[in-house]
């Protein structure tokens, strides 16, 4: 279902489009939770309904990320760290939420910090996609942090090519604040798992030690994310996923 909504705005360059679809996708989350009888046409939500009461999932969750994506569709700047808070939220925490139902969850904490971690999940996404996401248009560094370091937008969605010699530090010292809030939010999300549901929720405890490591690579050499995706590769992913299931470290 996520896929599915990110894909809209992905992948379909007519906004006209892209918002009939998302109509249609809230069209198809009501027919899901609907007492009329009739399914969804989407295999994928036909696939979901049984799980629903399992798992406790409301439609609320199924429509706030579809909500998320429309701030997609409707926007492409972020004045504040605020704003860009409550679009991680909708895209990545409401995400989180369903996912540490669905890992578990036994202790109604940690929905706190699933709500954390997917906010530390979508700033990484953020930060590595800096350059991708400016060839699409979008920059979601916020406005106020940008004028913060004196890194204009133009200078972004050039991806720096036609910048002055100061353009490096500046973006440099952007990108270091951005990625130290980011692990900043991984520690916050740590210390709000309740120990009771740290067995359970090892899938995301997994993921968090692979972004939080990503993020340390960027670290090195910020200037990359304007030209690059930066990866870890397969085996290096394997072994922190194994130490978490294995040794609980991350």
């Amino acid at each position: 279902f996520c896929r599915e909504i990110d894909d809209v705005v992905d992948e379909v360059s007519d906004p006209g489009v892209a918002q009939a679809k998302l109509d249609w996708w809230r069209k198809e989350v009501a027919l899901t939770f609907s007492t009329s009888g009739r399914a969804p046409d989407h295999p994928a939500l036909q696939a979901l309904m049984p799980h629903l009461g399992t798992y406790a999932i409301e439609a609320h969750h199924l429509l706030q990320i579809i909500d998320g994506c429309q701030m997609d569709l409707d926007q492409s700047r972020y004045l504040d760290y605020a704003n860009l808070q409550r679009y991680c939220h909708l895209v990545a925490g409401v995400v989180g939420e369903v996912a540490a139902r669905i890992f578990g969850q036994t202790d109604a904490k940690t929905t706190e910090y699933a709500h954390r971690l997917g906010l530390a999940f979508q700033l990484t996404n953020i930060i590595r996609d800096v350059g991708e996401d400016a060839v699409r248009g979008r920059i979601y560094l916020p406005v106020n942090e940008l004028q913060r370091f004196d890194v204009k937008a133009h200078e972004l969605l050039k991806r720096g090519t036609s910048s002055d010699g100061t353009f490096t530090e500046r973006f440099k010292a952007l990108m270091v604040f951005q990625i130290e809030r980011a692990l900043a939010a991984y520690d916050e999300a740590l210390a709000l798992l309740p120990p009771a549901d740290r067995r359970t929720q090892k899938p995301g405890l997994m993921m968090a030690s692979i972004y939080r490591t990503l993020l340390r690579e960027i670290a090195t050499d910020p200037m990359l994310v304007l030209t690059q995706r930066v990866s870890l590769t397969p085996l290096r992913k394997f072994w922190l996923a194994w130490k978490v299931q294995a040794l609980g470290r991350l």
